[in-house]
């Protein structure tokens, strides 16, 4: 028997029992070791307010329609950034493997069965603290945004939002050659972000972000912008941000109403172009050498060579049973936390 998270109804999670799958042929059981919260796209999913709970996505023609949702509560085992050991291999696996870590997208539970090829793709480098691995799919999404970027050596990149994607995306966006301006409310946030690399922070509640960096750029702008809060606030800055004819890459997941944004000002007279970076593709230039895969062992590459720091990003280890009042924490009080980490290791 094995325990998973369940979404019961908006605002409310459990952990409850499930019935562990037997492992088949050229399958392998992973037991979970960490799991890690992603305070964006899951919290959509807690509170209610993701679009595949309120509408049908259509995965022919790539549209949201009316209709019965795609999802409905209750929603179980959501999460994307998991890790966990080999414990038991089925006939025509090696038995080697055996006691082997492993990085993944399994939600929040104990324990899940996986062919033997997905997860030959998926095994940690050796040496690497295991915790890294929950980092494996959100540095994917950060590495997806640098990407759609196009950053080139010596040009001025702000990443409004310096959450667990934005650090990222700020270290990655520095390592690419860019000088690194993040923006964000929190000055814990800011702070770290100072530590991690980034040339300046900035903000957003005291500074004109894009007077400021035309200071530092001879009034031209940031040469490209990428917004990582979700904030239909930051967007709108973020364009006004933008140096004439730029881009501003959007890896944020926005819930609701755009209000704040304002189409007709410099969007409009400075030929801004917004491109939308989702970890579903890849840029249609890069798509015969980049896939997801590469992404995420990319990313994990960088950790093990000392070149990105992700650890530094956690900010709350729990044990699993509390998975309840970590969803609380985050939906409540979500400056109280960076990366929450549900640990597994310990059974209840």
């Amino acid at each position: 028997m094995g325990r998973l998270v369940r979404f019961t109804s908006p605002g409310l999670a459990e952990v409850i029992d499930f019935e562990d799958a037997p492992v088949g042929a050229g399958e392998v059981r992973l037991e979970t070791m960490y799991s890690g919260i992603s305070a964006g796209t899951e919290l959509t999913a807690y509170r209610g307010s993701n679009p595949y709970l309120n509408s049908e996505w259509d995965a022919r023609r790539r549209l949201f329609v009316p209709g019965d949702s795609t999802h409905s509560y209750p929603l179980d085992a959501w999460g994307y950034e998991e890790v966990g050991t080999i414990t038991e291999v089925g006939d025509g696996v090696d038995a080697g493997l055996i006691g082997r870590v492993v990085w993944g997208t399994w939600g929040h539970r104990s324990s899940v069965v996986r062919p033997m090829t997905w997860v030959m793709d998926r095994l940690m480098p050796d040496g690497l603290d295991p915790v890294a691995g929950i980092f494996a799919k959100i540095g994917a999404i950060a590495l997806n945004a640098v990407l759609d970027a196009d950053i080139h050596v010596g040009e001025t990149v702000v990443v409004f939002g310096a959450g667990v994607p934005g650090q990222i995306v700020a270290q990655l966006a520095r390592l690419n050659g860019g000088r690194v301006v993040s923006v964000d409310l929190l000055p814990g946030r800011r702070e770290l972000a100072e530590r991690l690399g980034a040339s300046l922070t900035l903000d957003p509640a005291a500074d004109d972000v894009a007077e400021r960096v035309r200071e530092l750029t001879e009034n031209r702008g940031a040469d490209v912008v990428i917004e990582m809060s979700g904030s239909y606030h930051a967007l709108q800055e973020a364009v006004r941000t933008a140096a004439y004819s730029s881009r501003v890459v959007v890896g944020g997941f926005f819930q609701g109403a755009a209000t704040p944004v304002h189409l007709g000002n410099e969007f409009h007279h400075n030929r801004i172009s917004i491109i939308g970076s989702q970890i579903s593709g890849v840029s249609p230039t890069l798509q015969h050498r980049w896939n997801e895969l590469r992404m995420s062992t990319t990313a994990l590459r960088l950790v093990s060579d000392g070149q990105l720091d992700v650890t530094s990003l956690i900010t709350h280890t729990m044990p699993a049973e509390d998975a309840p009042a970590a969803f609380t924490m985050l939906d409540a009080s979500p400056e109280a936390a960076l990366q929450v980490v549900l640990d597994y290791r310990t059974a209840p």
